[in-house]
């Protein structure tokens, strides 16, 4: 079956462009000109989600809001599409659980490239089928769920693939590049904050189990295993 795909932009030319490219590659696309308009789209959670930001009636940041809070779409990826392209605003998107940030005027090839990319699963991340459990906390890689006792707590998809990257090389120090590489690729510009975004909204996620990931100063993160 067809990958999904929800382009949401107030620029009739830009969705029609982006919707005909993406159908020619292969992908179901579903488009709205705003956020309140995309969200009856998301009772069955697309694929990935590909948001502009300035938009009439909602916004794109509310827009991932609404996704990110949503159990069924918490964890779908999110590319924000945008002529914003100060380094804040790029933080902001991370902030709300982008997957990736593109700015404006679009490029075609880059675009689908970017998306192929936000649709396929880190490498290496899955090398893992069963579920990890370290104390309280337990990871599902198999469908991207995380359980904290007995609450499930919703990821958007890069953070769970980070913390499932660290939980599976335990007691190691893994660097930011090394994040950066195994998990949005090489071929991906991110920002140098990405990773420190993503580790901080995974640390307020797990709470009191924050201390399972350690800061290792001017090197990277260590996922330390409970006795």
């Amino acid at each position: 079956m067809a990958q999904t795909i929800l382009l949401v932009d107030d620029e009739e030319d830009i969705l029609e462009l982006l919707r005909y490219n993406l159908e020619r590659e292969g992908y179901r696309v579903l488009t709205a000109r705003n956020g309140a308009e995309a969200l009856p789209l998301l009772n069955t959670p697309p694929d990935l989600c590909v948001l502009d930001v300035m938009m009439p009636a909602m916004d794109g940041w509310e827009l991932s809001r609404r996704i990110r809070a949503h159990a069924k779409s918490s964890h779908v990826p999110i590319i924000f599409l945008t002529a914003r392209d100060s380094e804040v605003d790029e933080v902001l998107g991370l902030e709300l659980g982008a997957t990736d940030y593109i700015t404006k005027p679009v490029r075609v090839r880059t675009f689908i490239a970017r998306v192929r990319k936000a649709l396929k699963p880190a490498e290496g991340v899955h090398e893992r089928t069963g579920p990890l459990q370290t104390g309280a906390l337990r990871i599902f890689p198999d469908n991207y769920s995380v359980e904290i006792g007995n609450r499930s707590v919703p990821f958007p998809r890069k953070e769970f693939e980070v913390l499932l990257y660290l939980a599976t090389h335990p007691d190691r120090v893994v660097s930011r590049d090394t994040l950066l590489n195994e998990i949005w690729g090489r071929d991906v510009y991110v920002v140098d904050r990405t990773v420190d975004v993503h580790i901080r909204k995974i640390r307020e996620k797990l709470e009191k189990h924050a201390r399972y990931i350690e800061t290792v100063k001017g090197v990277g993160y260590r996922f330390s295993v409970e006795d």
